[in-house]
């Protein structure tokens, strides 16, 4: 029986990787946010405020929120299948 490693577990640095794409694209929404403190105006400015306060805060919890690892799962593969006539 052949097992395929297809179910492995991703890497460290996979993890790592989006942790940092979510968190640059939460600090990119802040900047958008700070932007349009200039051109809004009433509850919608206040909204821009709260999210440019508060965004940094749930960007770094959520960046430095490792999840555990899950064990990969061994998938059995029918080798009759990729066996090369010759």
């Amino acid at each position: 029986m052949v097992h395929t490693v297809t179910s492995a577990r991703s890497s460290t640095a996979a993890h790592k990787r989006h942790r940092e794409v979510q968190y640059l694209t939460m600090m990119g929404i802040r900047v958008i946010c700070f932007g349009l403190l200039f051109v809004t105006s009433g509850w919608m400015r206040w909204v821009c405020i709260l999210a440019a306060v508060l965004l940094p805060y749930f960007a770094v919890v959520l960046a430095n929120a490792v999840r555990p690892g899950q064990p990969g799962v061994m998938t059995p593969v029918d080798d009759r299948t990729k066996r090369i006539e010759r």
